[in-house]
């Protein structure tokens, strides 16, 4: 029961109810006070009389009239302003002079003439106010009386509450409206406000980059919403810490499997070696070399995992310095120039033009980023058998550009394999504040190494 009343539906059907019920509070109150007004204005049906009655009425009273002085006028005068607070009446009589009066507002002639008489007769029929004028006593001789009434005399009683306190009560109701926009508007500035700061919790991280939890303010829907953002957090955390420890019996693992390899493949390569040494037979030779082969390539896969693993786990050591790069470049090809001419390649070699020749950088990395390049060229380029090395300089940037002559990238090479040498050479060029790019063709593949100049 709790639940439900605490949830935000409940919460806007109780803000419509309570809006209804003060809309029926307010009608009745209304009414109380149009009632009040209404007795305290001593609006009765009397004024409800229709012009007709009226009309038969005063004919009666003045032509039954036994007397005809002014103060049995004046009696009969005030008779009918208690009935018709609002009426005026006067008295001409049969000399047609104004004999008698009764709340006259206007300037009624002292003397009246026949075709005056016919005028304002005419004048007044149908118009406002409600004119009724009648013969004195039961012949024509006693002049005429005459009772004016405004027509708005006649209107209901709320018409007439409405005519004077009208403004009131549409202000009254323009309040109300107000005060339900008001309330409504709150209720959802509270829910927006709350759905913001979720928003705003949903985009903060810690330093693992995972989402923070959320205070629980309420049990409502968004209470629960947070309450789910919560524990989807703490699944994430818990998935986070399963990854780290799987991440780092798979570092152990391989630093363990990379250890145990190289004792064999030492073993291997020393015998190999000392096969080397005697006098085989030409099918025998080529297998031992090919053995060698072998050897060198499972070694140097097994150098490239412990490098990525040793970047993945943030455990290679870094250390930038000044590197003159047109020298670094001639000795480090110096090293491979010998497997490139035993390998029939034409090498290319373009080291002008640089602006910027000393880069920060870490020697080592450099040295591991070029070992592979080229270790690449040899196993996926080699039908093209050419490599070039070069450098170039832009305004903004200075670059290494390696180029050979294989397939390029979309040929099928002999030699494929996982590729964790260009994977480590993107891990190194990122660690050191460069960047790189490969080109592929059929003609082959170019990669470029760019410094950009700060």
């Amino acid at each position: 029961m709790r639940k439900i009343f605490g949830s935000l539906q409940a919460k806007y059907m109780l803000l419509i109810i309570t809006a209804l019920a003060i809309v029926q509070f307010a009608y009745l109150l209304s009414a109380m006070l149009m009632t009040g007004i209404q007795n305290q204005m001593n609006i009765t049906d009397s004024t409800k009389a229709d012009y007709v009655e009226i009309e038969h009425s005063w004919h009666n009273d003045i032509t039954g009239l036994t007397e005809t002085d002014s103060e049995a006028m004046h009696r009969l005068f005030e008779k009918w302003s208690i009935a018709y607070p609002e009426s005026s009446m006067f008295w001409v009589d049969e000399k047609g002079n104004l004999a008698s009066s009764w709340q006259v507002s206007w300037d009624v002639p002292t003397y009246w003439t026949s075709s005056y008489t016919v005028s304002f007769m005419k004048e007044r029929y149908g118009s406002d106010p409600f004119t009724v004028v009648a013969l004195v006593g039961d012949t024509d001789t006693r002049g005429f009386a005459v009772i004016e009434i405004a027509r708005s005399a006649f209107d209901p009683p709320l018409v007439k509450i409405y005519d004077r306190y009208g403004q009131w009560l549409i202000i009254g109701v323009v309040l109300i409206i107000i005060l339900f926009i008001i309330i409504s508007y709150m209720f959802f500035r509270s829910i927006r406000k709350r759905l913001l700061h979720l928003q705003k919790a949903m985009n903060n991280r810690n330093g693992d980059g995972l989402p923070v939890p959320i205070a629980i303010s309420r049990s409502d829907e968004i209470g629960q919403l947070e309450n789910a953002f919560n524990h989807m957090v703490t699944e994430l955390n818990e998935s986070k810490l399963r990854e780290q420890e799987e991440e780092r019996i798979r570092q152990e693992l391989i630093a363990n499997l990379s250890h145990d390899l190289r004792t064999p493949l030492t073993k291997i390569q020393s015998n190999a070696y000392s096969l080397t040494k005697l006098n085989l037979p030409d099918e025998s030779e080529k297998a031992v070399h090919s053995l060698q082969k072998s050897v060198e390539q499972i070694d140097t896969l097994i150098e490239n995992l412990m490098s990525y693993t040793l970047l993945m786990s943030h455990k290679y050591r870094l250390e930038m310095k000044d590197v003159q790069m047109i020298r670094f470049l001639r000795e480090h090809l110096a090293t491979w120039y010998a497997t490139f001419e035993k390998a029939d390649f034409e090498i290319d070699v373009s080291l002008d033009g640089m602006q910027e020749f000393i880069w920060k950088a870490d020697p080592i990395w450099l040295g591991r980023i070029m070992d592979n390049l080229f270790q690449n060229v040899l196993r996926h380029a080699s039908s093209g058998r050419y490599i070039g090395l070069k450098v170039e300089s832009e305004h903004d940037y200075d670059a290494i550009i390696i180029v050979d002559h294989g397939g390029g990238m979309d040929n099928p090479s002999n030699e494929s394999g996982a590729g964790i040498g260009l994977s480590i050479v993107d891990m190194m060029v990122n660690g050191m504040n460069l960047s790189w790019d490969m080109r592929s063709d059929e003609h082959g593949l170019t990669v470029e190494i760019r410094k950009t100049h700060r």
